[in-house]
């Protein structure tokens, strides 16, 4: 059976996404044809956002400190260049052909709390800028409920598995708990909801499958990188 949604971060691979209803992609790197391509055959392509970090060269609206696993600089989310230059890239994506967007680095509350206010203006402003198209959310908890008057779905990254240092593992007891507290509150919301999670085994990725169901999440499984189709 495929599964409900594909996260691919790599180029290419035309024929293999054409078989799933609904994916997430990098948009520099698809051209314009790639996306009609896929649109032809029944897919709702997502054009992926980073919102709170910035993968750039040195810009006015970075902040020194630096994603420690991904490399990438935090950035102060209320700037004004900043802004401008995110709801940019929403209305390049949208212009490219893509059906919505995939909203990533929500969590700002674990970061810099005093950003929270600053993100959900900037999900409104490029909600503003796509509508209508299909707007998916990853994680962005600290803006609830309010996030989800902006958005149609969630994604719970790493909702029971996680890739670490020395490959992929379930979350600790606590932790699990502590997310299906979350996912109960996700339940609430008139949203689609998915799960995405990091597992190299059949048990673990049955094991993610199956507590996602227990909470009314659609779940894929992929690695680290999102390499998988």
């Amino acid at each position: 059976m495929t599964d409900p949604i594909c996260f691919y971060y790599g180029n290419g691979k035309l024929t293999e996404l054409a078989g799933y209803p609904r994916v997430v992609l990098q948009p520099e790197f698809y051209k314009p044809e790639e996306i009609a391509f896929l649109k032809e055959r029944g897919v709702q392509t997502l054009g992926y956002l980073t919102l709170s970090e910035d993968q750039g060269p040195p810009a006015v609206w970075q902040r020194a400190e630096k994603n420690p696993d991904w490399g990438g600089s935090f950035v102060h989310v209320g700037h004004p260049e900043w802004v401008a230059h995110v709801v940019g890239q929403a209305r390049d994506a949208m212009a490219a052909g893509f059906d919505g967007l995939f909203l990533d680095t929500l969590n700002v509350e674990l970061t810099y709390p005093e950003d929270v206010p600053h993100l959900l203006t900037l999900v409104a402003a490029i909600r503003a800028e796509a509508k209508p198209a299909y707007m998916l959310a990853n994680r962005g908890f600290g803006m609830l409920p309010r996030l989800a008057e902006l958005v149609d779905g969630v994604v719970f990254e790493s909702f029971s598995a996680r890739w670490t240092d020395d490959g992929y593992a379930p979350w600790p007891a606590d932790v699990l708990e502590f997310h299906a507290q979350i996912a109960e509150q996700l339940l609430q919301l008139q949203l689609d909801l998915y799960a995405l999670d990091y597992a190299d085994t059949p048990g673990l990725t049955d094991f993610a499958v199956r507590r996602a169901h227990q909470f009314g999440m659609q779940c894929v499984v992929s690695d680290r990188a999102l390499s998988r189709v």
